[in-house]
């Protein structure tokens, strides 16, 4: 084999595994400092996150994921790990007000709800991709577009859902209650659009 065949078959394979290595690095580093941290309520979410990313890792090769798509989930995946476990002047980012928008009870908008955003446009960009693999060849771009954001936004109520198992196995409310639920259904909902609205402008 010449060396620049060699050359060119490591660079595929890097750029094909790197942003893997890092998801799963990451998706470590979260469960590692969750329990060196002693915060077993995140701790149920890290290994959520584990098995998240071995899903899309070992559905890469039908689905075909962006490599840019997999590098925005390593950025939501930083972004979760401050979230939870940094603080600045004695409060967790999750709990921080990034903007002033709207005040008592809804505290709009908080560092939370913006990585709901984020998580989720990401998430849609990644369903954009599974969808697309299933769907006929000229199927309705609309129908593609609906699916997809119901797609994601059904992971959301998924990710609610092991919030709320938390606070029964644990006896925490760190997540909040019913109001930051809702709020953080609706940053899912609006994330899920504008991820799948971004996909179909591209096309």
């Amino acid at each position: 084999m010449e060396t620049g065949d060699r050359f060119f078959l490591y660079s595929t394979y890097t750029q094909i595994k790197l942003p893997y290595i890092l998801n799963f690095f990451l998706a470590g580093l979260l469960t590692l400092l969750t329990i060196i941290f002693q915060n077993y309520e995140f701790l149920l979410y890290a290994i959520t996150v584990i098995i998240l990313v071995a899903a899309t890792y070992l559905t890469d090769r039908y689905f075909k994921f962006n490599q840019l798509r997999l590098w925005l989930f390593n950025v939501w995946l930083i972004l979760h790990i401050l979230g939870g476990l940094a603080s600045y002047q004695g409060v967790r980012f999750y709990d921080l007000v990034l903007l002033d928008l709207i005040g008592d009870p809804y505290y709009i908008l908080k560092y939370d709800q913006f990585v709901h955003f984020f998580c989720y446009l990401v998430i849609a960009i990644l369903m954009w991709s599974v969808v697309q693999k299933i769907a006929r060849k000229k199927a309705n771009r609309v129908v593609v577009c609906v699916v997809t954001i119901l797609a994601a936004s059904s992971i959301g109520a998924v990710n609610e859902i092991i919030e709320f198992l938390a606070v029964v196995a644990l006896g925490t409310d760190g997540v909040g209650g019913y109001t930051n639920t809702a709020i953080d259904l609706v940053a899912n909902l609006l994330g899920a659009i504008a991820g799948t609205l971004y996909m179909y402008a591209k096309r």
